[in-house]
């Protein structure tokens, strides 16, 4: 590891603080602690056309978690690569999520991966952006594959794997390739 001690720390300290960020995400959701949810967030987060900043974070996700009562979210391995600064400031990550959603009378199954972006404010690292893309969401009777990987209505067919580029190449070419697989979309660009 090169750079000086300083630097050396502050990169250790970076990964230790970024990787507690998807658990604290984890139990806001799950404990509907929105207070602590958009505080996870830098306060110029930008949403796209619903707005910028915490309280129109707060205004766009609170609707969202009232369509299910009750959720498990269950983390499994965070890659985090941090930026190319000797003291960094930036960094990006993918998590892995396997959530449960209780939905009316159905108990729903996501399987979930969290596209990151990390910046540090005031000494503190929060989320700048939070991308969630699923392989799949069905109730626990369910095949995923029987309900077009998406029974719960998530918006259209999940993003994953196929946004992966190299999902597209390992199967490209291949006469071969498995045949209950959904079609993939275009290839990420």
């Amino acid at each position: 590891m090169a750079g000086t001690t300083e630097q050396r720390l502050a990169r250790i300290e970076a990964q230790l603080a970024i990787g507690q960020l998807p658990m604290r995400y984890a139990l806001a959701v799950d404990q509907r602690d929105l207070d602590a949810w958009v505080a996870l967030f830098v306060p110029d987060v930008h949403l796209g056309r619903h707005g910028r900043g915490r309280e129109a974070l707060r205004a766009y996700i609170e609707p969202q978690l009232r369509w299910f009562y009750r959720s498990v979210h269950l983390l499994a391995g965070h890659r985090i690569e941090l930026g190319p600064e000797g003291i960094p400031a930036t960094a990006t990550g993918q998590v892995y999520c396997r959530a449960e959603h209780e939905v009316g009378d159905r108990w729903i199954v996501m399987a979930i991966r969290y596209d990151d972006t990390y910046r540090l404010v005031d000494g503190e690292w929060l989320f700048e952006r939070r991308r969630e893309r699923h392989w799949y969401a069905a109730d626990v009777s369910e095949h995923p594959q029987s309900v077009g990987f998406d029974s719960w209505g998530t918006g259209g067919a999940p993003a994953l794997p196929g946004a992966d580029r190299a999902w597209h190449g390992f199967w490209a070419g291949e006469p071969d390739a498995p045949t209950h697989r959904p079609a993939a979309g275009p290839a990420p660009g």
